[in-house]
């Protein structure tokens, strides 16, 4: 299955997520008419490359929430792992969500969800920017060991803020 385009409708989800600390739920249409959305898979934590991706995006929030959007970043590890993670890396200050039962269901549905190995059962490094319509406007999966740049993340937000 190929990731989502630019276009598509992205789908709704809810997943457990841990939010300053604090665990809530993390539902997707909450956002539907009042932010843009940033959606931050990454494979699992305690990787190398997970390990820079998050505090980079952390570091850039304020740039992320100047141009209306929230982020959320999503993996397949569970709430439990997600927090002692958080702890390590953190504070993150933004929602990291939990894909982990029913098993990568958000990430197959976005089509970044690998079957294949040496990586299987985890999703890829991608990114999306949901539109306040729920529409995708930015969609891009990376490789497995390169840092997403978040200077082109803003730069698709910039263009549906303008």
């Amino acid at each position: 299955m190929a990731a989502l385009s630019v276009g598509d409708p992205a789908p709704d989800f809810e997943l457990p997520a841990l939010f300053d600390g604090t665990r809530k739920k993390f539902k997707l249409s909450d956002y539907k008419g009042l932010k843009n959305v940033v959606i931050v898979f990454h494979p699992v934590n305690r990787t190398p490359v997970c390990e820079q991706q998050l505090p980079a995006f952390n570091a850039a929030l304020k740039s992320f929430t100047d141009l209306d959007a929230e982020v959320v970043s999503i993996s397949v590890d569970s709430i439990y792992s997600t927090a002692a993670w958080e702890k390590e890396i953190g504070p993150i200050r933004f929602p990291l969500a939990s894909d982990y039962y029913p098993h990568g269901e958000t990430a197959q549905r976005y089509g970044v969800f690998r079957y294949q190995d040496p990586f299987a059962g985890v999703s890829e490094r991608a990114i999306f920017v949901v539109d306040k319509n729920g529409q995708l406007a930015f969609s891009k999966v990376y490789e497995m060991d390169k840092l997403p740049n978040t200077d082109e993340v803003l730069a698709a937000l910039r263009r549906i803020s303008s």
